[in-house]
């Protein structure tokens, strides 16, 4: 495996805490401590963290930083600020660098939003799910819709580059319902929407105790109406559950669905770094009070075997909707497309995979079954482990 061609990386940090656990979130996000959080003690973890992870990186630039949790809003535009200065001392930015902070309605106001613009934030990602006051509370909501679209203006104020995070396949929603979302998302003006479908994840609250959710046509008829929708309203679906307006696509998303590298830094974040001659994966100690206990927070980092890389590009790149330059693949694996030759006939006679000298991608079924495409690249590694 040699890779011919630098790849790109971004930079990940997890701010774990939320003022309350949502009942059908599976990531690694904690309720408040009765103290609050421990900012200083968690911002000076995450320094250290940056200073052991810049160490592998050279004069390799960053293209985008992302604040994921938990709820990152929790913090302070100061705890941010220091978080990037440091950042930026130790790693060299693009001059174009996107600076992605999620926030939640109720944990944010006009001016917070300005803080964390004057702290070096070029983007927000508002985690509002529904506009429907039975809707969210039905997922364990703490806002409101009225907090919403307040957290929504706020945003648009300070910022030129929002997200808005909306959700549909909610227990009780009906097609009308979820129109009646993605109507209010559009005229809220936001240049980027992603159109999640609710599914019920393993650890949740939601998994022990499952609400009823529509049927999967249903849903299906969702996802097709928010394609329809949004697409007639300008914007672009260039990925399973994202819609952006001219030149807003998420360039840190896009990095990880291109099989970019990532650093990823605080309790429970994962990364990849790519060298000449191999791919790594690592991760960082996953509950916050040992995170911030440890002398080293590196939980794990392990080599990918050549078996495993190819499905990890698929994984990711067939997510798009353009799929993507047969060049890529060997760039981004360092290894030749020939690998998976047999896998890409297999799925491009059954109607799931479009392809030709210069791209491939998935076909308008392969889209509808992303999870049947991508299972012939799995199946395909696991003969190769036999």
């Amino acid at each position: 495996m040699t890779l011919p061609h630098e790849v790109p990386l971004a930079l990940y940090i997890h701010l774990p805490w939320c003022v309350r656990k949502c009942p059908y979130c599976d990531f690694n996000s904690h309720a408040l401590p009765s103290a609050g959080i421990p900012q200083q003690p968690y911002v000076a973890a995450l320094l250290d963290d940056l200073a052991f992870a810049a160490r592998d990186c050279g004069d390799r630039e960053i293209v985008s930083v992302f604040f994921g949790g938990g709820t990152p809003s929790l913090f302070s535009p100061g705890s941010v600020a220091q978080v990037l200065r440091a950042a930026r001392d130790l790693l060299a930015f693009a001059a174009d660098v996107e600076v992605t902070l999620e926030a939640n309605p109720g944990t944010v106001e006009a001016g917070r939003f300005r803080g964390f613009r004057e702290a070096g934030v070029n983007r927000i990602s508002i985690g509002v799910q529904s506009f429907d006051d039975a809707m969210l509370k039905a997922l364990g909501r703490i806002h409101g819709a009225a907090e919403a679209r307040r957290a929504i203006d706020a945003a648009l104020a300070s910022f030129d580059n929002v997200n808005l995070d909306v959700m549909y396949g909610l227990p009780g929603q009906t097609a009308a319902m979820a129109r009646a979302d993605l109507e209010q998302a559009v005229a809220c003006g936001a240049p980027h929407v992603s159109a999640y479908q609710l599914t019920i994840e393993p650890n949740t609250a939601f998994w022990s105790k499952p609400p009823q959710l529509p049927e999967h046509d249903l849903c299906a008829d969702m996802q097709l109406a928010a394609e329809e929708m949004l697409g007639a309203a300008g914007y672009e679906h260039y990925e399973t559950s994202a819609f952006a307006r001219t030149a807003r696509r998420s360039r840190h998303n896009l990095n990880y669905w291109q099989f970019g590298d990532y650093l990823g830094i605080g309790a429970g974040a994962h990364g990849k770094v790519s060298f000449p001659d191999r791919i790594t994966r690592h991760s960082r100690i996953k509950q916050p009070r040992e995170y911030l206990a440890a002398d080293d927070t590196l939980a794990e980092e392990r080599v990918l075997s050549r078996r495993e890389v190819p499905f990890e590009f698929m994984l990711n790149a067939l997510r798009l909707t353009d799929g993507f330059e047969v060049k890529l693949f060997s760039e981004r694996t360092g290894l030749s497309l020939s690998v998976i030759n047999e896998q890409l006939a297999k799925a491009e006679k059954q109607g799931l995979l479009e392809r030709d000298w210069q791209r491939i991608r998935p076909s308008a079924r392969g889209r509808l079954f992303l999870n049947e495409l991508l299972e012939l690249f799995l199946d395909g590694e696991s003969r190769d482990r036999g």
